[in-house]
């Protein structure tokens, strides 16, 4: 018995189908109290070639070298900074949160903010630029 199975490790999708080749495919992996165990597969089953990952409904855009990055992927909670702003390298430019826990984004060096590309609720992906500071 074939089973088409999708699968995700590291972040990346594969589609595989999985064969049961024991002699009695109908048992369960996982046999009831008093059952046999069903025997192991004789060989083992190549791996499938990786499928495309899904489409994203808004890829961002490459982040550019005066550009600010998120450095994980989350959800931005504050902003902290507007356009025309002046910034000192270490002044806080956003708060992002990951897994509950939020993590104060600073800016890496000195300049004038001259665009912001995020809000406070939007979500972002690690090295998704978050504003650009020239």
């Amino acid at each position: 018995m074939a089973k088409h199975l999708k699968i995700t490790v590291e972040g990346k999708v594969y589609d595989v189908i999985v064969e049961d080749v024991t002699e009695d495919a109908g048992s369960s992996l996982y046999p009831q109290p008093g059952m046999a165990a069903a025997p192991a597969p004789a060989a083992p089953v190549a791996a499938a070639a990786p499928a495309a990952p899904p489409p994203s409904a808004a890829a961002p855009a490459a982040a550019g070298a005066q550009d600010k990055v998120a450095p994980m992927g989350g959800i931005i909670v504050e902003v902290s900074v507007a356009v025309g702003d002046q910034v000192k390298t270490g002044d806080q430019v956003a708060v992002i949160e990951a897994m509950k826990m939020k993590t104060m984004i600073a800016a890496d060096h000195d300049g004038k903010v001259t665009k912001v590309m995020v809000k406070a609720g939007d979500a972002v992906d690690s090295g998704q630029a978050l504003m650009t500071i020239e």
